[in-house]
């Protein structure tokens, strides 16, 4: 794991990382449950959280639309743990954990309905990798939305694959600090977007 990856010490510190950056995400957080919430998607359909550090934003979701599937990934085991543990005491029984790289899913194609990722593009080694990899467990028709700083967005636009950056309202002030990166599944027969 490079700087980044490791998020400067933090990623070994998942209950540090949980209590320091509450405060200045939680309102992303709702955001974006608000946004899966808006996004009408059907009992038992299956959400990815992409960079899921402590859990938050699946916790979020599965308060939101409890009929959601919802699965977190993270490279780091600490974060992972933080996370199994906080679903455990909120009884999350729709919410599981894997240790992963954005880059190498362990899951097989075409599994999400929708995949969302929280300030976690900035520390991928490779943006385009685990954009690719993202797509190829989206399933045809599917979205996926990477919320980043919005200066940090760029890394994650992969040439030859349709995307398109969108200013995202998360608090009271007028700038707008945080961005969103829309991909859309592409339909059946999947062509050489991939």
């Amino acid at each position: 794991m490079d700087l980044h990856e490791r998020m400067f010490g933090l990623a070994g510190h998942a209950r540090a990382y949980h209590r320091i950056t509450g405060p200045f995400f939680g309102r992303m957080y709702a955001r974006i449950a608000a946004d899966v919430a808006a996004a009408g998607l059907p009992e038992g359909a299956r959400v990815l959280d992409a960079g899921t550090g402590p859990g938050r934003v699946p916790l979020a979701l599965a308060r939101a639309v409890p009929g959601l599937r919802i699965d977190g990934v993270d490279l780091s085991p600490e974060m992972v743990a933080e996370a199994r543990r906080a679903a455990a005491a909120a009884g999350a029984t729709r919410v599981t954990f894997t240790v992963a790289d954005v880059a190498a899913l362990p899951f097989m194609d075409d599994t999400f309905d929708l995949i969302v990722s929280s300030m976690s593009l900035h520390h991928w080694a490779d943006p385009a990798a685990g954009v690719r990899e993202l797509r190829r467990v989206l399933r045809p028709g599917g979205r996926m939305w990477i919320y980043d700083a919005r200066v940090a967005l760029r890394r994650g636009e992969v040439p030859g694959v349709p995307s398109r950056r969108e200013a995202v309202r998360t608090g009271r002030l007028p700038i707008r600090l945080v961005g969103r990166l829309v991909y859309q599944g592409v339909p059946s027969g999947r062509g050489s977007m991939r």
